[in-house]
């Protein structure tokens, strides 16, 4: 089949799902545009700002939108592409959107409680307990994992045969950490800016094409363990300094970035139309990955339904709307894209397949990253200029669920151990709730997984991402039942 038509027919009900079913769960939930969001009651200046209603998109659509989508929907082409093509769209559609549009919604009504503070109030505290030690102990899996992967991407060096020296990619991968680098250091900059002279817009992506200017000229040659140690340092800021100061202005840019991603892949695909090559369907069973279900749904992950999600949902997204009204566009809206880009990475994945049907050679994100830079070049980018544009996106992709994971963490680590009477509470108490502090527990538990190898245990991950899943979605319909509203 082309791949264009599956991509159109994605689409089609990808936007129906949201303007008909997302529109009807706001209906029946009940939507309020008059009533004060925890951001303008409790507005502090740092977790509770309120934000213009495209601005938390962005930083929800970037945040949810890691490894996953892209890395799922290859991956669990191995039992064909109708499966992963039918799971993306309706897990999408009624699973992981309603997830999403869920927890942002309760937790929007419950003063911005996150999900673990909303179990304890509609379950009770041994669930809360239980449930925000999982919480930490997922986020330790994922800050490992996305830590080691972005700073692989801008290792300069390789180690073949016992000796090390500079990888074919060294001047490329350098480009990209630069640019990534450029994009904070300007982020914090828009942010200070947008604060004080409220800018907006148009400004911000100028920063971004300046960012990509000068990195792409400017590369940092260094090795893998520097890189660890600079996006460590990156996510320790992300975690305790002001949303409004670095990570919504950071998410804003990055997100025009994977619009443009997007819109490359869509327009390569319109102009290429290339042939899907990969089977339809192999089997119920593959012999290396097992049977289709449940390793399917496990593998395809982000792309249709993420208990990951609904942590930036309820710990982030929540306490920076401005009003109710932005958040079906928030919450069910960022899915929904979401799955959009796990079906373009299918469709690409499926072009790159031999004509046989065996399947491309390489990394799920080097199979993508590819593919959109063979379609730039199409276009008459550079081939520096389109390796460089999506080494950064694929970075970036776990990048901004990075620093996101590592502000959830720290916020689930004071949860932990934090009482009503905070102000009486005993000294270790408040030590361990205090932001720098766990901040620091968190991401040095997190190091240390990099240090001493995550590998043996990240295949728990997609595990617990749908388990967490379906905690969340019962603890939704608890609280739908509980506060009267149709379930």
């Amino acid at each position: 089949m082309n791949t264009l038509v599956i991509v159109l027919i994605a689409a089609v009900c990808l936007i129906a799902g949201y303007t008909f079913y997302g529109s009807w769960l706001a209906k029946k939930w009940g939507i309020d545009p008059k009533a004060k969001t925890p951001a303008v009651a409790k507005n502090d200046g740092q977790d509770y700002v309120p934000t213009d209603g495209w601005t938390v998109f962005a930083h929800q659509f970037s945040s949810i939108a890691g490894a996953g989508p892209v890395t799922g929907a290859i991956q669990a082409a191995v039992f064909g592409w109708v499966p992963v093509l039918l799971w993306i769209l309706i897990g999408g559609i009624f699973f992981g959107a309603v997830t999403d549009f869920g927890a942002l919604y309760a937790s929007v009504k419950n003063e911005g409680k996150s999900m673990g503070l909303l179990i304890e109030k509609y379950i009770g505290k041994t669930g809360k307990k239980l449930f925000l030690l999982f919480c930490w102990l997922f986020t330790l899996i994922v800050i490992a994992a996305f830590a080691d992967m972005v700073a692989g991407t801008f290792n300069a060096y390789e180690t073949v045969d016992g000796v090390t020296k500079l990888s074919a990619q060294a001047t490329v991968n350098g480009a990209a950490g630069s640019i990534s680098l450029l994009f904070i250091a300007f982020a914090v900059v828009f942010g200070l800016l947008q604060k004080k002279l409220q800018w907006k817009g148009w400004k911000e992506m100028v920063l971004g094409l300046a960012a990509f200017a000068i990195g792409m000229n400017v590369p940092l040659v260094t090795s893998k363990a520097t890189w660890t140690y600079l996006v460590f340092a990156y996510i320790f800021l992300a975690a305790v300094l002001p949303m409004w100061l670095l990570m919504q202005p950071r998410d804003f840019m990055t997100t025009f970035m994977f619009a443009g991603m997007i819109l490359g892949a869509v327009v390569g695909l319109v102009v290429a139309h290339p042939k899907m090559n990969l089977p339809m369907y192999t089997g119920f069973h593959n012999a290396a990955s097992g049977d289709l279900f449940p390793i399917l749904f496990v593998t395809v992950a982000c792309g249709a339904v993420s208990g990951f999600h609904s942590l930036v949902s309820s710990g982030t997204s929540s306490k920076t709307i401005a009003n109710e009204k932005d958040m079906q566009k928030v919450g069910y809206g960022a899915m929904v894209l979401e799955s959009l880009l796990a079906v373009l990475a299918l469709c690409v994945a499926g072009a790159a397949a031999s004509a046989d049907g065996t399947a491309a050679v390489g990394t799920p994100f080097a199979i993508f990253s590819s593919g959109v830079a063979g379609f730039l070049e199409m276009f008459g980018i550079p081939v520096y200029g389109a390796q460089c544009f999506m080494t950064m996106c694929v970075s970036a992709l776990a990048l901004t669920s990075l620093d996101s994971v590592a502000r959830i963490g720290r916020m689930s680590f004071q949860e932990l151990f934090t009482v009503d009477d905070m102000e009486h509470a005993a000294g270790w108490r408040k030590l361990l709730c205090n932001k720098y502090f766990s901040t620091i527990v968190t991401l040095l538990c997190g190091y240390i997984l990099t240090q001493i190898g995550y590998a043996n245990i990240w295949p728990l991950f997609g595990s617990a991402n749908q388990m967490l899943s379906a905690l969340v979605l019962i603890t939704l319909c608890v609280f739908l039942k509980v506060t009267g509203r149709e379930n």
